[in-house]
């Protein structure tokens, strides 16, 4: 819980005209917000030194008898880019302060001799309920200069939830946005971070929703944009329907891997049925996704494109830096690895540099006809939510570490199912290595398992996937092209797993080893087919 802040604010305005006290938002800037924001969840500056919070802007929303105010915090640091962050203010009067979460409050503040809180504006009801409105209604709220915000209502808002009144509540979960709930039906999402550019998320989900019969995402209800004068919009939240889930798929799938250590330490190799119905599942809806998202006449943010020279420079310079980095970084720490089994992997990685170097440069100048679209961006199973009989899509904002600009870029779906395959290996090695269960048998004979385990679902889900795009199909020219592309998602994912293993769980460094060994054999047998 948020220690209570001892300071306070005094202002002679009233609250509606608070923007015009330059010294009460100066005291805001130095005494309040460094503080209140270092304590969020959502703020990602707090290990960083930092100089200076500014409010940058200042926007108005009409709620119940006042206003609040969407602040825009400026946070400069002592070394590296800024950051903008949305925080959203309202002041509660004493009579009313009771129902604001500890967390909320910001500030003791006496507003035109009234004495009250001022709050995070998500702990308001009246700011909830004004959002709702706003949204359902597909309202624009104009601001003093050239700008408004911009409310707009999707397919997946119901016309009778516009009438009468909705209860709303905030998620108490703490996490990088913060969320909204109305009636049980709808999720909002307010971001925190901003970006100079509209959110990938939004983007994605409204376009699947708004324009495919695709039911497997939560559904597009609405989206806040800030519409500046002359500058890109800034996406500041959007709503979707909700959905009823029992765990998502890494969690469902580690309760089928609990039943398959059961058989092995019994000397039994065995996978359920059920699992290879899941598994197809899953192949199916992946592929309905990307299907919704291969619009030929679509928008030039979404029409597909074929592998053109700037496409083919940018991943090979992305894979041939991760490369670079990742060699050197376990080159580093080889002395530190003491398991033989990883000891060979990471020799016959290191081994292997010039064999991958090559089939890099391959991307370069290799026949591609097959086409690129959006995609899901940062797909695994913590992504797909399972619900009693089917799965629920989540989380369309892409790579976490790569800028808003890189998550649009279109790629060939076959990076998302590199990214789901990679999943499913994480699951049966973490499983399989670390299960006390397992630790008593030869770690050779776990691994094969393991592998044997890893390759019948990756065929499982392979052929479930490609199946449901029928052929022929434009995003997948042929064969040739589906096992070259896909090798070369799997090896960047890989690679770039490694990094994260190294320098966080040294004792989960194997497994993305083996994932790049896994892409190293497939190579060599490509090239002694070839020759």
């Amino acid at each position: 819980m948020k220690q209570e802040n001892t300071t306070s604010l005094t202002s002679k305005q009233a609250w509606k005209d608070i923007q015009h006290d330059k010294e009460m938002l100066k005291d805001f800037e130095i005494g309040i917000l460094p503080p209140y924001m270092n304590t969020c969840r959502w703020f990602a500056g707090k290990a960083r030194l930092q100089d200076k919070f500014t409010i940058k802007n200042s926007l108005e929303i009409p709620i119940k008898d006042s206003i609040a105010l969407l602040f825009i915090i400026e946070v400069r640091y002592h070394d590296g880019e800024t950051e903008n962050y949305l925080l959203p203010i309202s002041f509660i009067d004493s009579t009313h302060t009771q129902d604001i979460a500890p967390k909320g409050i910001l500030t003791l503040a006496y507003i035109n001799e009234k004495r009250g809180l001022v709050v995070d504006a998500i702990y308001d009801e009246r700011f909830q309920q004004a959002l709702f409105t706003l949204v359902a209604h597909a309202e624009n709220v104009s601001q003093k200069t050239n700008e408004h915000i911009e409310f707009n209502r999707g397919k997946g808002l119901s016309g009778e939830d516009i009438k009468g009144s909705i209860s709303s509540k905030v998620l108490p979960v703490d996490s990088s946005n913060s969320a909204m709930t109305f009636g049980n039906k709808y999720f909002l999402k307010l971001y925190r971070k901003l970006f100079e550019e509209t959110n990938p998320e939004v983007d994605m989900v409204e376009f699947i929703t708004e324009n495919s019969d695709f039911a497997y995402i939560p559904a597009f209800a609405g989206s806040i944009v800030w519409k500046r004068d002359g500058k890109p919009d800034v996406t500041l939240g959007m709503m979707q329907r909700m959905v009823e889930n029992e765990a998502d798929s890494w969690v469902q799938t580690g309760k089928d891997l609990n039943a398959f250590v059961d058989c092995f330490t019994d000397k039994t190799f065995c996978i359920k049925e059920e699992v290879f119905d899941q598994v197809e599942l899953l192949a199916q809806r992946t592929a309905e996704m990307h299907l919704a998202l291969y619009v030929p006449e679509a928008d030039e943010m979404f029409v597909p494109e074929y592998f053109n020279d700037d496409y083919r420079q940018f991943i090979h310079k992305r894979l041939t830096d991760l490369l670079e980095r990742r060699y050197n970084l376990l080159i580093d720490n080889y002395t530190k690895i003491t398991d033989p089994v990883t000891q060979k992997l990471a020799w016959d990685f290191m081994e292997s540099k010039e064999l991958i170097d090559e089939f890099a440069k391959e991307i370069l100048t290799k026949e591609i006809d097959s086409q690129r679209i959006r995609i899901h961006g940062d797909y695994h199973l913590g992504q797909v939510l399972a619900t009693k009989n089917d799965y629920i899509i989540i989380d369309f904002e892409g790579e976490p570490e790569s800028s808003i600009t890189d998550r649009k870029i279109k790629h060939s779906p076959l990076k998302d199912v590199a990214g789901m395959i990679r999943s499913y290996h994480y699951a049966i090695s973490a499983k399989m290595f670390n299960d006390p269960e397992t630790a008593k048998f030869d770690p050779i004979r776990v691994q094969t398992a393991a592998d044997r385990w890893y390759k019948l679902i990756q065929q499982t889900y392979m052929e479930k996937y490609l199946d449901t795009f029928g052929k022929p199909h434009p995003l997948f020219k042929n064969n040739n092209e589906i096992n070259f592309l896909l090798l070369i998602y799997l090896l960047e994912k890989a690679v770039y797993e490694l990094g994260y293993e190294i320098s966080y769980r040294p004792d989960w460094v194997k497994i993305p080893l083996k994932g790049i060994v896994n892409v190293i054999r497939e190579i060599e047998k490509g090239i002694g087919m070839r020759s």
